[in-house]
């Protein structure tokens, strides 16, 4: 087994070529939540992932392997819920709505401009459908938001003015 206990988010600092050229693993949200599992990548090699305990693991993540090779994380289709915005009678705020009150329920989810995705669940569905919503299961990658209190860095451009904020 290789282990691998190294992760390059979003493959940063790694040149494309690189990156196009390296062994994959599809891991689903379950699995990319965990900090120690094991996977077979796209090479046939058994993977043993040994990262800090809290670590994320997310599609575009590079995972780096014992003897230096590299393995491009792929977020891997599953069953999750869309929702979406009924066109007939709703609005973009009915999806704001909706985060808001799956936040209230600190359930993961993934929010886009046009819809939202969580991991099915029969109760949140209806309750859902009753705020005027669609709701219809597929099978998609799954990259819940990392959530308001975690570990995380991003920057904000805004014209003239670039703020780096560390959360």
């Amino acid at each position: 087994m290789l282990a691998v206990s190294k992760l390059i988010a979003q493959a940063k600092g790694l040149a494309p070529a690189l990156v196009r050229r390296a062994a994959s693993v599809e891991l689903d949200w379950d699995t990319r939540q965990k900090s120690r599992f094991e996977a077979q990548d796209s090479l046939g090699r058994q993977l043993g992932i040994f990262l800090p305990r809290g670590a994320v693991v997310r599609g575009g993540d590079v995972l780096v392997a014992e003897d230096g090779s590299l393995i491009r994380v792929i977020a891997a289709a599953q069953s999750v819920l869309r929702i979406t915005i009924c066109t007939e009678h709703g609005s973009s705020l009915d999806l704001t709505r909706a985060a808001y009150h799956l936040g209230n329920r600190h359930i993961p989810i993934e929010l886009k401009s046009d819809h939202l995705k969580i991991e099915p669940d029969h109760v949140l569905a209806a309750m859902l459908r009753q705020m005027h919503l669609i709701v219809d299961s597929v099978n998609e990658s799954f990259e819940p938001e990392s959530g308001a209190y975690s570990q995380q860095t991003h920057s904000h451009g805004t014209g003239l003015h670039h703020h780096n904020h560390s959360h």
